[in-house]
């Protein structure tokens, strides 16, 4: 028969249980304690983002309240200005000496400028605060630029410098906001005639697939370099160079023509390279889809 285990060698072996699980619940409850400590701080870090997105909704909030009124402000005296110098442009009292009348056309010209740039903005304070309306509708490209044709001719004054519009080939009538996209267009006609010396801007239109269309406006001016690729649609972002230091603008342009051509379900981007021109480019659906209704029948 076997020898009997040692007198007192259970109670030990229960001892060395007691301390091990003891041992363990102490890790467990500091580990609780980690757990709730963690907790508590996401709990406060969600807090804070949540105060953090509040003061950033208000921050985005006043300032396209602030452009609105601004732009709004600006509109009367802008308008007063470029009244009173037609007046004086048309001579209507008395005539002008030359010096006078270049003085005269420097103003118009100044005014026009602000005029632009008190529109970006509130097109900006629009499109920020969601009231830019989307009215689509079915039109016809040749129409569209036409009427972009008749728009840029009085203002085409570089004669070493021409404007073409390419046929459409094998485009559709789009569904869509079209004065939105004549917008954009312009936007894009309108950078592309300032940084153009010599040469010409060209307006195209493309099938991108079956779903979409292309439009492009390619120039051969000073083109852009590669660095400034990737911020050229953000706000108030302008191209260092010698001709824009001489030209003046509110770096909103690129901008809202993004955020319009992304109201329109679409997207912009850039070909370019510094010295060999540009081409920009906007891809638009053939048929905005209008959300609880039908685009209806083709005209």
């Amino acid at each position: 028969m076997s020898a009997p285990p040692p007198t007192g060698a259970a109670p030990a072996t229960l001892d060395e249980a007691l301390q091990r699980l003891a041992a363990r619940e102490h890790e467990l409850q500091a580990l609780q304690g980690e757990l709730d400590e963690t907790n508590r701080g996401v709990l406060a870090l969600y807090a804070e983002l949540d105060v953090q997105a509040d003061e950033l909704r208000r921050a985005t909030e006043l300032k396209s309240r602030f452009l609105a009124y601004m732009s709004h402000e600006f509109r009367t005296p802008i308008g007063a200005i470029r009244s009173i110098a037609r007046l004086l442009a048309d001579r209507v009292d008395g005539p002008l000496t030359d010096e006078q009348a270049r003085q005269v056309r420097f103003i118009q010209e100044t005014a026009a400028e602000f005029n632009d740039m008190v529109d970006d903005l509130l097109d900006l304070a629009r499109v920020e605060a969601g009231r830019v309306e989307i009215s689509p509708g079915w039109f016809e490209l040749v129409d569209l630029f036409s009427a972009l044709r008749g728009m840029f001719k009085p203002i085409l004054t570089n004669p070493n410098v021409v404007l073409v519009f390419d046929e459409p080939q094998g485009v559709p009538q789009l569904f869509s906001d079209d004065r939105k996209l004549a917008q954009i267009l312009r936007n894009f006609i309108s950078n592309a005639l300032k940084f153009t010396a010599r040469g010409e801007v060209r307006v195209s239109a493309c099938r991108e697939d079956d779903m979409q269309v292309r439009f492009s406006v390619s120039d051969t001016g000073i083109g852009i370099d590669p660095a400034y690729h990737g911020a050229i649609f953000q706000d108030f972002v302008q191209v260092d160079s010698p001709i824009q230091k001489r030209l003046r603008g509110s770096g909103l342009g690129l901008s809202l023509s993004k955020r319009l051509a992304e109201l329109l379900g679409g997207t912009v981007s850039l070909d370019s390279r510094l010295g060999e021109g540009s081409t920009f480019h906007v891809i638009l659906p053939l048929r905005l889809p209008v959300p609880g209704g039908s685009e209806g029948e083709t005209a």
